[in-house]
């Protein structure tokens, strides 16, 4: 519960700064996609890499990263996890096994089999994590990477965030099929499906997963059917700009993961609204602490320019 609602409430922070004007950086949101990061992350060791991608708060503050320089980051600070020459979608913070985030569709695949295949070699037992959306499937990396984590066996897991929309076109206009899953398993790779809304689904497919991975059994992929609130990018709806239909919007909302685990904790009476109300409380003054810190750092000077720039 806990480290959904850190995400939700890190980018409900963003959504509410953003009009500001003085966070540069583009963003892409997660709100609504909460339940992939933690049910997938939370089962990870910190030595286990992530590589994810342009939508990857969530992901990486699951995993273990710090948040006052994401922070910092997004408003392109020198002490920003990425020295503030990142912004929003090229996030890392190598402590905590997030190496970096590629804004390239489908650019976190390989990477992932790159690490993976480097854990392999040095027999160091550590796994990797690759997310993708929907739209990095249908690109041709996609399959050349699959194809070679099932014939090496590398200990390397595949979660595609599939949530209907490369940018703003719909599964629909782009596939003669929507099963993500089942091209997945046409290499030989373990594959569910799974209601990427369902925390404890995702977290079950997940630990298995982990688990093949660590004792040598080769990948395993897990498509993940979610939705995500906002735009493409920045902290607006696209059902404003006539992109997608207001009532599909209103149908996943409904189906909020935050709250759909929320009833389950409270009927099962591990969560109360004392219990709940004190988590949000922790939270908030956890991004409080977190945005003062952030924003108070200093800009990069002109000395930084070509640092760490190879050209």
């Amino acid at each position: 519960m806990r480290a959904m609602l850190r995400v939700r409430r890190f980018e409900d922070k963003i959504v509410e700064v953003y009009g500001a004007q003085d966070m540069k950086t583009p963003v892409h949101l997660s709100i609504g996609q909460e339940a992939v990061a933690a049910g997938v992350c939370l089962d990870l060791k910190k030595e286990d890499y992530v590589f994810t991608t342009h939508r990857n708060h969530g992901h990486i503050l699951v995993k273990g990263a710090a948040m006052a320089p994401m922070v910092a980051e997004l408003y392109g600070r020198a002490d920003g996890c990425s020295g503030g020459k990142g912004g929003s979608m090229h996030m890392l913070d190598a402590s905590a096994g997030c190496l970096g985030t590629s804004a390239i569709v489908g650019g976190s695949i390989p990477l992932g089999a790159g690490a993976a295949l480097a854990s392999l070699l040095r027999g160091d037992g550590r796994i990797a994590v690759s997310f993708f959306g929907d739209g990095a499937s249908e690109e041709g990396l996609f399959h050349e990477t699959l194809n070679f984590s099932a014939l090496k066996k590398l200990p390397v897991f595949f979660v595609c965030e599939n949530n209907g929309y490369a940018t703003n076109s719909h599964i629909t206009a782009r596939q003669p099929h929507s099963d993500i899953a089942r091209r997945a398993a046409s290499y030989g790779i373990p594959s569910v499906s799974v209601d990427g809304n369902d925390v404890l689904a995702i977290h079950a497919a997940a630990s298995e997963a982990a688990a093949r991975a660590r004792s040598g059994g080769g990948p395993s992929f897990m498509e993940c059917s979610t939705y995500r609130w906002k735009g493409h990018v920045g902290p607006d709806c696209d059902h404003l700009k006539g992109c997608r239909p207001k009532e599909e919007l209103d149908k996943w909302m409904e189906r909020c993961p935050v709250k759909a685990f929320k009833e389950v904790l409270m009927k099962s009476g591990i969560l109360t609204a004392a219990s709940y109300d004190g988590i949000l409380r922790e939270i908030d003054a956890e991004i409080a602490g977190a945005w003062a810190k952030g924003r108070s750092g200093p800009m990069p000077g002109p000395e930084e320019l070509y640092k760490d720039v190879y050209r």
